[in-house]
């Protein structure tokens, strides 16, 4: 019983910030693509972070891949799903996470056109409605039009930007999701004829870009 009470006195806890959270966000603009809150309620060093269950295959090139993520973002690259190897070392350097931190919030506003032209939201949560989709950047014939992916963290960052390629030197906050991909199961027919959707699954955790960040904007 002891256990159970801990358990709701901390479900308890989550919900004001959960709450402030989506009220904060209610109060954006509609017309906005998203809203994602600036709390900096709950701070993560991302070292700390990593040291605490290593084995994690999430976590596996995190920094690696957040800072190919915001570089690319930076340097106004067309997103490719962060598989662009032509990043060196030297350049990841010239990003820098102010105070080697990042913070996390528990919930993302997605605004978008209804069929019937209305503006409507959907509110993105890794808990309970985690999943998203984005326009496919693929552009071979017979590629499937979109992307899907489970988001596991939603966080925002203050990000500086070094070096020549720098256009502000200044921080800037900069929001981004974590996410695992999935992938259209092959072999699986679908479509208009057959009366059937595409069968999705998550790209196996041994996979080298199994989980990455993406853009909330891309978010459709």
């Amino acid at each position: 019983m002891q256990q159970i009470g801990k358990k709701y006195s901390r479900k308890e806890a989550l919900r004001p910030a959960e709450q402030q959270e989506i009220y904060e966000a209610s109060q954006g603009c509609i017309e906005d693509h998203h809203r994602i809150s600036s709390s900096r309620n709950t701070p993560i060093n991302v070292y700390a972070f990593l040291l605490a269950n290593p084995q994690d295959p999430a976590k596996k090139n995190f920094i690696h891949s957040l800072k190919d993520h915001l570089l690319g973002r930076l340097l106004g690259r067309s997103f490719d799903g962060d598989t662009d190897e032509s990043f060196t070392p030297e350049d990841r350097l010239t990003v820098r996470l102010q105070n080697e931190t990042i913070f996390r919030v528990r919930t993302a506003r997605i605004n978008y056109t209804t069929y019937n032209l209305q503006r409507a939201h959907h509110t993105v949560n890794p808990r309970t409605h985690p999943y998203v989709m984005v326009a496919s950047p693929e552009e071979d014939p017979g590629s499937h039009p979109f992307w899907y992916a489970l988001v596991i963290g939603i966080f925002h960052a203050d990000v500086q930007h070094t070096g020549n390629n720098s256009q502000n030197y200044r921080p800037q906050r900069m929001e981004f999701l974590w996410v695992r991909w999935l992938g259209v199961i092959p072999d699986h027919s679908f479509g208009r004829q057959q009366s059937l959707l595409p069968k999705i699954g998550f790209v196996p955790d041994s996979d080298e870009f199994a989980f990455g960040f993406l853009d909330p904007s891309l978010v459709l």
